[in-house]
């Protein structure tokens, strides 16, 4: 008996102990949950100041772009950053980020199997370290982000999308799901408010009247439910736009068809009106004078003070093609498209059209793009005003970016007046904001050497921004997000204030950066050895590779400019920058070039090509150093390197031979890699052409646009 009492005791000991330790161990704190993020996510793209991320396994790749040394711009790829600081490697882990100021410069560097790259300067930097949270900080377990991608919320099946510009009434505030694929951060999951249903075919069926209720805690109208055959008629015209703006309502300015679309809207605005809620359809017209947009330069009012119409602000000196984007669509109605015509016309008044200075043509958007006239047609204000009088509004949507694709492809043609030697620019004009998507038709655009200028007339007020299919559609679309490609006016009334800015910014030509591409941008100096070791024959050898390089640039006084250094123990300049300004004047020139025999002075001949050519570049041109030779220097080559890279030159260097390597990554640029060639004979030399000007054009097309 006893036995048992002493057993039955120690087992209610145990099983209270173990149902204590399964207490505590329910009590303990629970695990941090990490979320995860992509290799090309970049720390910019993050909201978050301070966080702790996983990185996948495989962000070692050149392709997720990395700027900076142990601080790093926000334009880099997290992942990758956190590899080239020896965080983590290429199987992944936990980072910790934090977000610092911007710096005037960032050091480029090749550290544990990463090449960063140098930059200028950023808005935003970040340092990552240890993926351990530090004490009192708490971390968030999901990442806010910028763009289109989100940890925040996951997303509903997408329903149909629906052809909105942008129905200013009081149904469109359903927009969980839409928001979240245009990359709103979204907190509110659980909107049930019904879908609007889409404009049926306008000769057949008018839309169903829309009853509003009142809800405590905001107004916002419901659709009556529809019938079962008006049902069926919507869903077969899917495809028919859906509303635009409510505009001038009862007015003839308005499209017929479009005003009996609207009609019974309208009606039931007025009505709720009368009841006296707060529809939010139709916003107050704006003032009719000039307001400066947030994201304009700061001078923009002063350039209004002194055009007045029928004066030409330039003669000559302004040499551009320049092709203009109409805005056709039914929402801007009649008034404003005539508005918009006066506009234009005033431009062209303003530029003064002709054949020695700006030309300018005028494509018309809708549904689909048409060219209205070309570059060609008129060369001359008078004519081309008389000509853009007479244009008809054809209707439609605002497919701004089929439009752009369409100019990309067909209006810049040698066969409808392109002159080549003029800037290319396309400006926008856009009632509202777009039906489509502009970023990839932008971007292939600007690739394209196209400079892309918005005026947006109207934008989006605050309660129609859930409506934009694209968020910050200007800066996807711009060559630059400074302010200087962009114009926002409060109203079409407004529109004439702008004349001076806009014809100002388009024959800005130093500063259309969207013309400057790898090929005609750039100040290339060859710094050649002629020492003994190279000979007659190989000397020939090097300046066929230099003819080479340079007949693949576009070369003129005010492109690409060619210039060259020969060295030995001593240096001449075989012809500066402003010596030639055809190409086959500077591939005569090259031919021309006698060889000169000595000893191999390298680190000498950097500081006088420093001096001598690169000195005297122009500011808004690439600086790049070309430098052959087949051998050791007899000199330091690192601090003659380390000084022409300070002061703004790109370097590349090719070793022939005998060339020492060491030397070769001392002369180039971060990362030497990419920077620096080496073959074993002069006749290899012409194998590494196409490599080298890919590696500069692809340095040219990296930088960040900001």
């Amino acid at each position: 008996m006893k036995a048992t009492v002493i057993a039955t005791f120690f087992g209610v000991f145990l099983t209270c102990t173990y149902t204590a330790k399964e207490a505590t161990k329910k009590t303990k704190k629970a695990k941090l949950y990490v979320p995860q993020i992509d290799c090309d996510v970049k720390a910019g793209k993050i909201i978050n100041p301070e966080f702790i991320a996983k990185c996948p396994p495989g962000c070692q790749d050149v392709k997720y772009r990395v700027y900076g040394t142990d601080i790093y711009a926000s334009f880099s790829s997290v992942c990758n950053a956190a590899i080239h600081s020896g965080i983590i490697d290429n199987t992944g882990g936990k980072i910790l980020v934090q977000k610092v100021a911007g710096h005037s410069g960032y050091r480029g560097s090749f550290s544990n199997g990463v090449r960063s790259l140098s930059l200028p300067r950023w808005r935003e930097s970040f340092l990552v370290s240890e993926g351990k949270p530090r004490k009192g900080v708490t971390y968030p377990t999901t990442l806010e982000y910028s763009s289109s991608k989100s940890t925040t919320v996951k997303s509903e099946p997408k329903k149909p999308e629906q052809d909105l510009k942008g129905m200013k009434s009081a149904d469109t505030a359903n927009t969980s799901e839409k928001a979240l694929e245009q990359g709103d951060t979204v907190r509110k999951e659980n909107q049930t408010t019904p879908v609007p249903t889409p404009a049926t075919q306008m000769a057949t069926t008018t839309p169903t009247p829309m009853t509003t209720t009142t809800d405590p805690s905001t107004t916002m109208p419901q659709p009556t439910k529809t019938p079962a055959a008006t049902r069926t008629t919507a869903a077969a015209a899917k495809t028919r736009p859906g509303l635009h703006r409510v505009r001038d309502m009862g007015s003839s300015s308005v499209h017929p068809a479009y005003a009996s679309v609207v009609a019974a809207a309208a009606r039931q605005v007025q009505a709720a009106q009368g009841r006296g809620q707060n529809t939010g359809v139709q916003r107050q017209e704006p003032v009719a004078t000039f307001q400066r947009a947030a994201s304009s330069p700061a001078h923009l009012a002063m350039e209004t003070d002194s055009w007045k119409p029928g004066l030409s602000l330039f003669d000559t000196d302004c040499k551009v093609d320049l092709s203009f984007l109409m805005d056709g669509s039914w929402s801007i109605g009649k008034r404003r498209f005539q508005l918009q015509k006066r506009f234009l016309g005033n431009v062209a008044q303003a530029l003064g059209i002709g054949s020695a200075g700006p030309l300018m043509g005028i494509v018309q958007y809708g549904d689909d793009p048409s060219t209205e006239f070309n570059l060609k047609t008129y060369a001359n204000s008078k004519d081309l005003r008389n000509a853009i009088e007479k244009i008809q509004q054809k209707g439609g949507l605002s497919n701004v970016g089929k439009a752009l694709s369409f100019v990309n492809k067909n209006f810049f043609l040698d066969a409808n007046g392109n002159r080549g030697g003029a800037p290319n620019v396309v400006v926008v004009m856009v009632d509202g904001w777009p039906t489509d998507r502009v970023e990839e038709a932008s971007r292939l655009a600007r690739e394209s050497g196209i400079n892309i200028f918005f005026v947006t007339v109207e934008a989006a007020a605050q309660s129609e921004k859930q409506n934009v299919i694209e968020p910050n559609f200007v800066d996807k679309a711009v060559c630059r997000t400074s302010g200087f490609y962009s114009i926002n006016v409060p109203s079409w009334f407004s529109l004439h204030k702008v004349v001076q800015p806009l014809v100002k910014r388009v024959c800005d030509t130093d500063r259309l950066a969207c013309s400057k591409t790898c090929l005609n941008s750039a100040d290339i100096g060859f710094v050649i050895d002629g020492s003994s070791s190279v000979g007659t024959g190989n000397f020939r050898t090097v300046l066929q590779f230099v003819a080479n390089i340079s007949k693949e640039f576009e070369i003129s006084g005010t492109d690409t400019r060619i210039g060259a250094v020969q060295y030995t123990y001593e240096q001449r300049l075989e012809f500066s920058f402003d010596k030639h300004s055809t190409k086959q004047d500077v591939l005569n020139a090259i031919k021309r070039i006698s060889y000169w025999s000595g000893g191999t002075s390298t680190g000498a001949a950097i500081s006088y090509a420093s001096e001598q050519l690169f000195s005297k570049s122009k500011p808004n041109k690439r600086k790049i150093m070309i430098l052959i030779t087949d051998g050791r220097s007899y000199d330091d080559v690192s601090m003659p390197a380390m000084a022409a890279h300070q002061n703004g030159v790109i370097a590349y260097s090719i070793g022939v031979a005998w060339a020492a390597p060491d030397e070769l990554e001392a002369i180039a640029s971060d990362p030497a890699k990419e920077h620096s060639f080496f073959v074993d004979e002069f006749d290899n030399l012409y194998r590494y052409v196409n490599q080298l000007i890919q590696n500069i054009c692809t340095e040219f097309n990296s930088q960040p646009r900001n």
